[in-house]
């Protein structure tokens, strides 16, 4: 398992939990010093965990053990057919879309997915999609909305990909289709924040009537690097502007931008990767049935609603 700097002293006294145990299968008269260690590991997890620092969250958001849409889609659901390629340009890697079964229901599935290699990495672009990803998503959507089936969205992306054959193909309107579409479906929309969640390439997959957002997931305009560099005009600057962009799931759910923190297991979900996909599925699967409730026209007022009602202020 890849570690983070803070997590090093953590690493160390698992790797030699670990080797003792290797070990006892040989020998024995270890479990003494065995049980000291596993205490000491929860306490460390305690102290490391429960104090962590805005950065060091950002950092866990991104973490390279940190599962993926993939991983939670192996996990989660049934039946899955993946479908591919908007109808006009071509297939976007980056935007994995579909229909699968959950818990006995039909339901499209659409989610950012960065990659596991560097080889994964470059062909999904580090999950910053293309036009024709949104477009290929848009499709989707429009399917389940023709078929009334549920429409489950898990948003992972530093942002939507800023390069010059993105624009040409006109990157920027196929968000705000994106945005239009979503707003406009008259089926129960739910969308999860599982990783990163940057920029309008993330909110071209979160007008839902619930969006949920696991604990050490971040959700914000703009990544800190990009935010210290327009600032401050250095990248290095990125654990300041973190605090400022309130981009933590504590952060948002406050601003009413996300309607529930989904717990993760201690040290996060790529500590236990099965915890944390029961964690999800519990609480996708309890919103979709409260939202299976309403009509369609009830779902599309909801939907505006919640949105319209984001940053409203009174005066005293």
């Amino acid at each position: 398992m890849a570690h983070l700097e803070f997590e090093k002293p953590l690493v160390e006294l698992e790797a030699r939990i670990r080797e003792l145990k290797v070990y006892g299968v040989r020998e024995s008269g270890f479990e003494g010093e065995l049980g000291k260690l596993e205490d000491r590991v929860e306490t460390l997890q305690r102290e490391i965990y429960d104090q962590l620092t805005v950065w060091q969250k950002v950092q866990l958001s991104r973490h390279p053990d940190r599962p993926y849409f993939l991983d939670y889609v192996e996990r989660v659901f049934d039946d899955v057919v993946e479908l591919h390629g908007d109808r006009s340009f071509s297939d976007d890697p980056a935007i994995i879309s579909g229909f699968a079964r959950l818990e006995g229901r039909t339901v499209a599935i659409i989610g950012h997915q960065k990659g596991r290699t560097t080889k994964e990495k470059v062909r999904r672009n580090f999950g910053m999609a293309h036009p024709e990803g949104y477009r290929k998503a848009m499709r989707i959507m429009e399917l389940a909305n023709r078929f009334r089936r549920p429409v489950l969205t898990f948003i992972d992306t530093p942002g939507a990909y800023p390069g010059i054959g993105a624009e040409e193909r006109g990157q920027s309107e196929a968000i705000g289709m994106s945005l239009a579409v979503m707003a406009g479906l008259r089926v129960p929309v739910i969308a999860t924040v599982i990783g990163e969640g940057g920029s309008g390439g993330a909110l071209a997959l979160g007008v839902a009537n619930r969006v949920l957002m696991l604990e050490f997931a971040t959700y914000s305009v703009i990544t800190p690097e990009g935010c210290a560099s327009i600032l401050w005009r250095d990248g290095a600057e990125a654990p300041k502007a973190a605090k400022q962009l309130k981009l933590l799931a504590t952060d948002v759910v406050k601003l009413g931008v996300v309607d529930e923190v989904i717990d993760e297991p201690r040290g996060g979900a790529h500590r236990e990767p099965d915890e944390a996909a029961r964690h999800l599925v519990a609480a996708v699967s309890r919103h979709l049935g409260e939202l299976e409730q309403l009509d369609e026209r009830a779902l599309v007022d909801q939907r505006y609603a919640k949105f319209r009602a984001m940053g409203v202020t009174t005066d005293a």
